[in-house]
């Protein structure tokens, strides 16, 4: 038996048995495990509502036999499994919900709180995106645990994931699934399609401002305007929204006129109304999402920089992606983002010519920077592996060493670290081993008791082995954030239960992270 599983009770064990298996396989001790968003962002090919269905039968029949007819009650058939990311990627069961009922989980996703440390982040977005049949209730039950996780993606910023799986799920599947559908259309500049559909099923929607949109989408300007004075004379919408959709129906009456007042609270609609009549809102003040569309060409390259951070942080877009606007051109000035800017471009440069001096002299000022910005993990997966190629000595070889353990590839690092006096306790925690150190606060040695003398909660092993994991892990994740908080006694049974999962690889990092990032989680 491992020193990961001594100590563990008979039932732990039989978990860990049960669950850690899958899990485990996705890991590769060199390079590490691979995000999922990293993972959809390689993929060729995108899901689409329309895509044909692959035939399974020969378009004629070869013979005059009756086949055998089953009869089943309209709704019901077999389940279907909906989700991006197969089993083989995640390493979760298709029966992540199984046990659980919709209201239950749906519940949990609204009250988790904005998760700060990266792991968690991982981990959710695995869980969110993973393939897995729905939850007790049958294809309603499914259908409303769909709409929940799309939901929370779009809450995190995960646009492009957020899209494909409404997709999956069917976005003619009832009024709300294609209000989201349109809802994440409008953020990402992708509504034509949706208001194709909506010419055709018009029952979909409910929402005037997004009849109008569609009607002036396909220069149906009659029905257009028809619909605004039916809105107007039956006060059918906000007297802002109807001055606002006026002034993008009637753009030529309102030629120099005061601007209007932005809203309060902004909806998708109103953001690209006021985008389309000129007076683009400013995403800063407004939800991640909006974010997104500051990634598009026709933003500055400053908006595209600080959506790029504020969606990275969340861990809602690839740090490829991150490096690529980042590398994008020479900064314009200085101070702020900039310098942030600068400092890694000339480390990138200085990584590439593999030069020790060189690498050495701009290493510290961009791990500083993004410090700074908070992205100090997606740096770590960025260049993790490349520093790992150049022999650096004192104070540079330890930063480089701290900044693989935040990595992927944080056991790799490990089998090397420097002589410094903390580098044997994070090795010991980046191999999932107990440290003979001591450690020197209550968190420390939270981490280490998770190790040596694991105290997962049984409650909710119980829950997992009854088909409940991913509700079971929704609540690790609550509890793992409170311990990231300071709370020793969460992190301790957070970080126990999740090993005793079998989520080997988040409690190490987890672990790591907490150690290592020097700021409040």
């Amino acid at each position: 038996m491992s020193k990961k599983a001594r100590g563990l009770p008979a039932w732990a064990i039989a978990c860990l048995l049960c669950c850690a298996g899958p899990v485990l396989a996705q890991t590769d001790p060199a390079t590490g495990p691979l995000s999922v968003i990293d993972w959809l962002e390689a993929q060729p090919h995108s899901i689409r509502p329309d895509a044909a269905p692959e035939r399974f039968e020969a378009p004629v029949a070869t013979s005059v036999a009756v086949p055998e007819i089953t009869v089943s009650p309209l709704g019901e058939g077999s389940p279907r499994a909906i989700g991006l990311v197969p089993a083989s990627i995640t390493g979760l069961p298709n029966d992540l919900w199984a046990g659980s009922t919709a209201g239950n989980v749906i519940k949990l996703l609204d009250d988790l709180p904005d998760l700060h440390l990266p792991a968690a982040r991982a981990l959710l977005y695995t869980v969110l995106l993973a393939e897995a049949l729905g939850p007790e209730g049958g294809a309603k039950a499914a259908d409303a645990l769909a709409l929940a996780r799309v939901e929370k993606l779009v809450e995190l910023g995960a646009l492009a994931p957020a899209m494909s799986l409404i997709e999956q799920a069917g976005v003619s599947t009832s009024p709300a699934h294609f209000d989201l559908w349109m809802q994440i259309s409008l953020l990402t500049g992708n509504e034509d399609r949706a208001c194709e559909m909506l010419s055709r099923l018009p029952h979909l929607t409910n929402d005037y401002g997004v009849r109008i949109l569609c009607d002036a989408r396909s220069s149906n300007w009659e029905d257009a305007a028809l619909t605004l004075g039916s809105a107007q004379a039956l006060g059918l919408m906000p007297q802002d929204r109807l001055d606002l959709i006026d002034r993008f129906l009637h753009p030529d009456v309102y030629e120099g006129a005061t601007p209007l007042v932005p809203p309060r609270k902004t909806d998708p609609l109103s953001f690209r109304l006021f985008e389309a009549i000129g007076e683009p809102l400013s995403t800063r003040t407004l939800p991640r999402a909006y974010a997104v569309a500051d990634l598009r060409d026709i933003a500055g390259w400053k908006a595209q920089l600080e959506a790029a951070e504020r969606l990275t942080r969340a861990g809602a877009l690839p740090d490829n992606r991150l490096l690529g606007i980042y590398t994008d051109r020479e900064p314009a000035a200085s101070g702020g983002i900039w310098d942030r800017v600068e400092a890694l471009q000339r480390f990138d440069t200085a990584l590439g010519t593999r030069s020790i001096d060189a690498v050495t002299k701009t290493l510290r000022p961009a791990w500083e920077a993004m410090q700074e910005a908070e992205l100090e993990v997606a740096f770590a997966t960025l260049f993790g592996d490349a520093l790992s190629q150049i022999p650096l000595t004192g104070s540079s070889a330890e930063l480089a060493y701290e900044i693989r353990l935040l990595s992927p590839a944080y056991e790799a690092a490990a089998a090397s670290p420097p002589d410094t006096a903390d580098a044997p306790f994070l090795a010991a925690i980046a191999r999932g081993e107990a440290p003979e150190t001591r450690a020197e606060d209550a968190i420390a040695t939270a981490i280490v008791a998770a190790i040596a003398n694991p105290t997962p909660v049984q409650p909710l092993l119980n829950a997992a082995s009854a088909q409940e994991l991913g509700e079971t892990i929704l609540r690790c994740l609550a509890m793992l954030n409170e311990g990231a908080e300071g709370n020793a006694a969460a992190l301790r049974d957070a970080l126990s239960t999740l090993r005793a999962l079998g989520l080997e690889d988040t409690a190490r990092r987890a672990s790591l992270q907490i150690l290592l990032l020097e700021r409040d989680i």
